[in-house]
């Protein structure tokens, strides 16, 4: 029988949020699976069974020896010290998941009991099968700071700590009780290929603490407008988690949600996926409405991730989504951590530009709901994703230039302003600058003050600025490295990485310097 086509009419989702576009997804999906079941069996080709019951054959699973866990990935707890999440995926239904951990490989503990968050993505007849993904997440809890532990995942049938697993095992290390000295990566726009998989391995040896990615993770959706005709590949993730293993397995890989991550499929506001593949910290935000909104605090260093497809006015499928309460806790969260004495520097992070040349160019939205907020708690640095390219600005105050931060300068925020970083060079598919801009970074610096771009307004019009804050501007594969220091005089030395290891940039963030 034919099928009509699937998915919300253009026409209706330019005036949709993501909400009402799932469910339109799931009344047609719903309506359609009925007509193609009907069909078929009126046809003689499904006996015994309707569209949701599964197939006779559907308990005969291998058995858990032959089930090899793979995506290990890792994030914090709430309190990095003390906390750690261990993350990972099956491609088959498991008894009893675990892991074993020990500060020994030959001397792992008893069994740590696992969860399974268990992902359907629905048929779409003529397009793809039904795809059923599986992943696991042990919280482990009560460890001791600056240790480090190696850790096994396994169910019944697969034990880690069995000597044919011995090579399997992971490491990590937890936040030790003071740490004067530390370093995290960032970029955002990862997606899988080659040049994402040679970013990952640059990083890795920079042996970071953390490292943070500003959303556009993987891009199952390569569409990234947050619709339901939007094409999508659930399959995507376990390429990606494949790639990422390597790295993410022993340093933890502390995401946020970029608007390629809203997958319509899984829940009203396209967070069900992210939720499923993900265990962050919970900081007082519901994890299963926003899985990429949290904090946590590093030595000296205080992070907030934000999901910006909330405020943001050129991709608006979930704008205000959130109902004002995002930003309520975002001001609640700086205030505690500018209120903390242990707390030198406060780092934010979240995918669309505050302000940025390239393609994407800025947010208006970000702009209008958070900026203020960064000036008022003097943030010290915040990074964005979006824009395919590394660029970084000025220290900016009140929209201006504060204080000029050449390649090697340096600045304080309370004086200055913040300076902002797109690290958008993770990996997937490099964008440009303004028509006759030129790059200008280190070995390079081009003499070029004033930038024609735009930002995004609330009516989603494209509103012409020439802007004098753009400082650096590169385009490549690149990403960030931050060294945080303590004592007497705390600073954040940034660096920024090419893909072939060079550096591109740096500058200092000193307090009271």
């Amino acid at each position: 029988m034919e099928i009509p086509d699937f998915g919300v009419p253009a026409r209706l989702a330019a005036r949709m949020s993501m909400a009402e576009q799932h469910e339109y997804l799931r009344a047609t999906l719903t309506r359609r699976r009925a007509l193609v079941t009907a069909g078929a069996v009126a046809g003689g080709l499904l006996t015994g069974c309707g569209p949701d019951r599964p197939p006779a054959h559907a308990d005969s699973r291998p058995p858990g020896s032959s089930v090899v866990p793979f995506g290990r990935h890792l994030a914090f707890g709430p309190d990095p010290r003390t906390g750690m999440r261990i993350s990972w995926q099956v491609p088959a239904r498991v008894r009893r998941p675990f892991v074993r951990i020990g500060t020994r490989p030959d001397d792992l503990g008893g069994r740590i009991e696992a969860e399974v968050r268990a992902l359907r993505t629905p048929e779409l007849p003529g397009v793809r099968a039904a795809v059923e993904q599986y992943y696991v997440h042990a919280a482990l809890d009560g460890l001791l700071p600056g240790t480090t532990y190696h850790y096994g995942v396994g169910h019944d049938g697969h034990d880690p700590a069995a000597p044919e697993h011995r090579a399997a095992l992971g490491t990590f290390r937890t936040a030790p009780a003071k740490a004067d000295r530390f370093v995290f990566t960032a970029f955002g726009d990862q997606g899988v290929g080659e040049a994402a998989a040679a970013n990952n391995a640059l990083l890795l040896r920079q042996n970071p603490a953390f490292h943070l990615h500003a959303g556009d993770i993987c891009y199952a959706d390569p569409t990234g407008k947050g619709l339901t005709s939007d094409a999508y590949d659930a399959t995507h993730w376990d390429h990606y988690l494949r790639q990422t293993e390597p790295v993410a397995r022993s340093v933890p890989w502390m995401v946020t949600t970029g608007n390629h991550d809203m997958e319509a499929w899984y829940s009203p506001d396209g967070y069900g996926g992210q939720w499923a593949r993900w265990s962050l910290p919970d900081s007082g935000f519901d994890p299963r409405r926003a899985p990429g909104v949290y904090a946590f605090t590093y030595g000296n260093v205080g992070v907030i991730a934000l999901d910006a497809n909330d405020v943001s006015y050129e991709i608006p499928a979930n704008l205000g989504h959130s109902e004002g309460r995002q930003t309520a806790w975002l001001d609640k969260k700086l205030r505690e951590l500018r209120a903390d004495r242990g707390v030198d520097f406060v780092v934010v992070f979240f995918h669309h530009c505050a302000y940025s040349t390239s393609s994407h160019a800025s947010d208006g939205g970000v702009r209008a709901e958070w900026v203020p907020l960064f000036a008022e708690h003097r943030v010290d640095l915040v990074i964005n994703g979006h824009n395919h390219v590394y660029e970084r600005t000025d220290a900016i105050r009140g929209g201006e230039v504060g204080r000029p931060v050449p390649v090697g300068g340096s600045t304080d925020p309370a004086r200055d302003g913040t300076v902002y970083v797109t690290a958008g060079g993770g990996g997937k598919d490099l964008y440009g600058f303004p028509a006759g801009v030129p790059e200008s970074y280190e070995g390079k610096v081009a003499d070029r003050e004033a930038v024609p771009t735009f930002h995004w307004t609330k009516s989603r019009k494209a509103q012409p600025e020439t802007v004098e804050w753009s400082r650096v501007r590169y385009r490549g594969f690149s990403f960030l490295k931050v060294e945080a220091e303590g004592g007497a005089a705390p600073r954040l030395t940034v660096s920024a990485l090419a893909g072939n290891g060079e550096r591109i940039d740096h500058f200092e963030v000193r307090r009271g310097g």
